[in-house]
């Protein structure tokens, strides 16, 4: 049994069930830019299909905003 929590991993299209930021469109900007903006690790394609680990986004979210050292 793995002790460890999955990750959720939530479909492009249906995050903003779940969040109401970013919306859909900004959301596939940061997809079509992640290799330069830093969102690379958030998200994980199978077959055509993009999804986003959450607590991955958020994560990210964090690390570009603390750039610098500021807190």
């Amino acid at each position: 049994m793995n002790t460890e929590q999955q990750p959720k991993l939530i479909p492009l299209t249906k995050w903003n069930d779940a969040h109401a930021w970013p919306p859909l469109g900004g959301l596939r900007h940061l997809v079509f830019h992640e290799d330069t903006n830093g969102f690379q690790s958030a998200f994980l394609r199978v077959g055509k299909r993009v999804l986003i680990n959450e607590t991955e986004f958020f994560r990210c979210i964090d690390r570009i905003n603390n750039v610098g050292g500021q807190k």
